[in-house]
């Protein structure tokens, strides 16, 4: 059986930082129904260019209900609804939830256990609350930005999406702790996530260099020490590149070794780490001789081999064609309803006892009438007359994008 089977999750979240975490326990075997408004559908959908793949990445494993909440209707069947579900979570804009009037307190009132999870910018109070927030404006307010670049460079923005989507794992940590606990208790609770304060979680080791906040940390961009640092490969492309670390006296052994110049080790330029940051154009220019003569793979492979932690750069394609994501089963192949079979990144947690097939992202409102006829009990005839008013939304492609739901 899956780990989750059984949690039931009604999902209001849009864009990343929810869905994120709704995916996560999606994999993990949660049935989740993710509530969208009827034509339009998560601004998410078609964030990139009228192209689906932003949407279809983080919202694999869930179901869909497109439902009209401005209606009285709409919103009184999702609190029907709620009574069914153990968690409710949304990522709305400030002050969305509240205009809605499904905040905590009403939907307790119809499921006094719920898990009721929101993740805001700022969080719910403090001088910055009502801001609006993104991952990279959040990534900005944690500091991510400041450590970025290079040291002569100004502050620059991080590529991996961690504002988001590593806020969206730790509401979904926070949301399976607090299930754990309903378990035990019977008790459900309401869980607060700051998108800020969550990205400074993954900013702790840079912030070990501050004296516990009394200077900041600076830039070193990929060049720390000529034995931490990057370097071009054959191939001349943009990331035709090698990152290599020797951060122990073994490993600079062993890294002399496969550079074919054991000598270094004990050349009186480079036999200390610090020597070896002194005369670091010299060093450089050893491995830089060595690194081109290779493809970024082969460079990799002889570092590796030979005990020196390093990686190729792998780009965003190479990710998707890389053998040893293939062979582990990394990378997923399932159908697309316009696509046909398209790949996808995998969920990277195994666990022996718990296994959940990839499923596609859905369809606008594919699962409206389903899921409304299992939860409420709702007939054919009612499900026309909803439709017909506009209260719920047949399966569908989404409009033209809206970016923001307010």
């Amino acid at each position: 059986m899956a780990a989750l089977d059984g949690l039931r999750i009604l999902d209001m979240t849009q864009y990343e930082a929810g869905t994120s975490c709704t995916q996560c326990l999606a994999w993990l075997g949660a049935d989740v129904v993710k509530v969208e408004p009827p034509g339009t559908g998560d601004p998410g959908r078609n964030l990139i260019d009228d192209n689906d793949e932003y949407f279809y990445v983080w919202n694999s494993n869930k179901r869909s209900i497109a439902l009209d909440l401005r209606k009285p209707r709409g919103r009184g069947l999702l609190l029907e609804m709620a009574a069914g579900y153990d968690v409710f979570v949304e990522n709305y804009g400030p002050g969305v939830i509240e205009k809605l009037d499904i905040g905590y307190d009403t939907v307790r009132a119809v499921k006094p256990d719920i898990i009721y999870a929101r993740i805001k910018g700022f969080g719910l109070d403090g001088p910055w609350a009502d801001y609006k927030s993104y991952d990279m404006v959040a990534q900005a307010a944690a500091g991510a930005f400041s450590i970025t670049g290079n040291a002569d460079g100004p502050p620059m923005r991080p590529g991996p999406t961690t504002g988001d989507a590593g806020t969206g794992v730790q509401m979904a940590l926070a949301i399976s702790a607090a299930y754990v606990q309903k378990l035990k208790t019977g008790k459900g609770q309401y869980i607060e996530l700051s998108m800020q304060e969550a990205m400074t979680y993954y900013l702790r080791t840079a912030a070990s260099r501050t004296r516990y906040g009394k200077r900041p940390t600076r830039r070193v961009g990929a060049e720390e020490l000529p034995t931490m640092s990057l370097y071009p490969c054959k191939g001349g492309g943009p990331n035709d590149y090698v990152y290599l670390m020797a951060v122990t006296p073994r490993m600079w052994g062993a890294l002399c070794v496969v550079l074919g110049r054991p000598d270094l080790e004990d050349d009186p330029q480079f036999v200390s780490p610090q020597l070896r940051a002194k005369n670091d154009q010299a060093l450089r220019d050893r491995i830089t001789a060595w690194t081109l003569a290779r493809d970024k793979f082969e460079a990799m492979r002889e570092l590796a081999e030979g005990g020196v932690p390093a990686s190729a750069v792998l780009d965003t394609r190479d990710l998707y064609e890389n053998e040893h994501l293939i062979e582990r089963g990394f990378i997923r192949e399932i159908e697309h309803p316009r696509h046909g079979k398209v790949r996808l990144l995998g969920w990277p947690a195994r666990m022996s006892e718990s296994s959940v097939p990839v499923q596609p992202a859905p369809l606008l409102g594919q699962h409206s009438k389903d899921v409304l006829t299992e939860d409420l009990g709702l007939d054919r005839s009612e499900l026309e007359t909803l439709m017909r008013d506009g209260v719920i939304g047949e399966p569908t492609e989404p409009a033209a994008p809206v970016h923001e739901r307010t």
